[in-house]
């Protein structure tokens, strides 16, 4: 099998990168490297059957000459960063919703079928149903989340008129080795920068769930691999939220830090478009046999201490 992956230089793309070449897959990434970094792939980079192409999916044209002989495309590629869409209006919908739509045309010119999507949690807005199952649907609040669902409603509908199935994953925040930004990242250094205190977004009792990478690239090939619908669409996240005072704890806890104050800017959010509360509906993908490995908690940890191994030096106070 030869595989697309778009964004597979990112933090998840590149994980899934490991499990496919370890797999047996051929491997063919493309990634404008913004936010990639090829040093997540250099563990593979002598391997014959990976290829790295550094491209735009905005460039409809260069993908048409990638794709040529691939089987599957795992489209990973987005632009994430719901507080930078506040400023910009136009990255959502330039790098998620016309990226995608310039993969679709170029799976139709190659005759590739299958796509299996990289979609989010954030598409259920502040869901008044929880745990919220896949066909529920809510108010978007943030541009992100719309153009998340906007990029699955397209697909959705080219399975009717060219021979496309589409796998969608709406995840919940995925951390792990490799993870450059969210609140691990930040806290981490804040920290660094000032052991005494630490700013926190929000009030901290947002609620959230942690999913270790390794389970949400696991999961991806369990649902790739079982469900056989046209359009199939799963939720991946854990069975038990964290609240941010507690993620705080953690990082606290694995610099080896004591008596830090602790600021909270206020309000129920991190941010606008930040959901309070997710808790996913995860019942199709468990009927599915996917079960997770890691907890959220041992995965808050293990990304601090990636995070730590990556600054120099580390602190040691306690």
């Amino acid at each position: 099998m030869r595989a697309i992956v778009t964004g597979g230089a990112g933090f998840i793309g590149s994980h899934l990168v490991d499990r496919l070449l370890h797999d047996g897959y051929s491997v063919t990434v493309i990634d404008n490297m913004s936010c990639g970094h090829i040093d997540n792939l250099k563990q593979h980079l002598e391997n014959p059957r990976l290829t790295v192409h550094t491209v735009d999916i905005r460039d409809g044209s260069q993908l048409d000459r990638i794709f040529e002989g691939h089987d599957v495309v795992f489209h990973m590629a987005a632009h994430a960063n719901i507080r930078e869409s506040l400023a910009d209006h136009r990255s959502d919908l330039e790098n998620n919703l016309i990226g995608t739509i310039n993969i679709l045309e170029s799976m139709i010119k190659n005759g590739i079928q299958d796509l299996v999507f990289a979609s989010t949690s954030a598409i259920y807005g502040e869901a008044a149903v929880k745990p919220t199952p896949e066909d529920f649907l809510s108010v978007q609040t943030s541009l992100y989340g719309a153009s998340k669902l906007a990029c699955e409603a397209y697909a959705q509908a080219y399975t009717e008129f060219a021979r496309i199935k589409v796998w969608s994953f709406r995840f919940a925040n995925v951390v792990g080795e490799r993870c450059r930004r969210g609140v691990v990242w930040d806290f981490v250094h804040k920290l660094l920068n000032n052991p005494s205190e630490l700013e926190i977004l929000g009030d901290g009792k947002q609620s959230k769930e942690y999913l270790y990478v390794k389970d949400c690239v696991s999961g991806m090939m369990v649902g790739y691999q079982q469900a056989s619908g046209k359009v199939n669409t799963l939720n991946l996240g854990v069975p038990k939220q964290t609240i941010v005072d507690r993620v705080a704890d953690i990082v606290i806890d694995e610099m080896r830090l004591a008596d830090v104050k602790r600021i909270y800017a206020g309000g129920q959010r991190g941010w606008i478009g930040d959901n309070p509360i997710v808790e996913l509906d995860l019942d199709q993908i468990r009927k599915l046999g996917w079960k997770l490995q890691v907890s959220s908690e041992e995965a808050i940890r293990r990304t601090t201490r990636w995070t730590l191994d990556q600054e120099v030096p580390i602190l040691t106070q306690k």
